[in-house]
């Protein structure tokens, strides 16, 4: 078993056994910390994601940068694991989408849609103090950095994580990108890039 897939499995054991409490708790803080995270803050489209199960929360996140007038894009899982996006109109116009996903109901903007936004929220298990992030091992969001990358785009990554999931140090391979910043119920912490 490689030290990713060991990682990956103890940090999502950890997260198993958080509350629906602990989880609520921590998106209102999330989403306060993060907004006034610089990168994010001024930012007037913002590529972000979802969360379901026990991830940190985003729904408190999207519903305020919506309110700001922030154009918020969700991702759309595509059958080869690459994103398409949509426009967030609001949770109630969210829709279920295969592996637990809620994907945003309205048109699909294609893959480069996310070549617009200024921020760019990435889901993640861990974050170490390079800003290297451990993602859930799918490739999708590996795709999307590579896309802002080639294309010369310098949006403001950032991973929303729990406390406990800044670690010492994250596995790494040469296709992987580092953040700008991690958001937790702790505080927000700025990497140097």
């Amino acid at each position: 078993m490689s030290r990713k897939t060991r990682l990956r499995r103890e940090l999502l054991a950890a997260r198993r056994l958080l509350t629906s409490e602990d989880v609520e708790n921590a998106a209102s803080v999330l989403a306060s910390t993060a907004l006034v995270l610089p990168g994010l803050a001024g930012a007037r489209t913002v590529a972000a994601y979802v969360s379901v199960g026990r991830e940190p929360g985003t729904r408190v996140l999207l519903d305020m940068l919506r309110a700001r007038g922030v154009r918020v894009l969700l991702p759309v899982l595509m059958a080869d694991n690459d994103l398409d996006w949509g426009l967030f109109e609001g949770t109630d116009r969210l829709v279920p989408a295969g592996r637990g996903l809620l994907e945003p109901s309205g048109p699909r903007l294609g893959p480069g849609a996310v070549l617009e936004a200024e921020a760019v929220l990435l889901p993640g298990l861990a974050v170490d103090g390079r800003g290297m992030r451990l993602g859930r091992g799918g490739g999708s969001y590996d795709r999307v950095l590579a896309r802002l990358s080639a294309a010369g785009a310098h949006p403001a990554l950032v991973v929303l994580l729990y406390d406990d999931e800044v670690v010492a140090r994250v596995p790494e391979e040469p296709h992987d990108h580092p953040v700008d910043a991690v958001v937790t119920p702790a505080g927000a912490r700025r990497f140097a890039r």
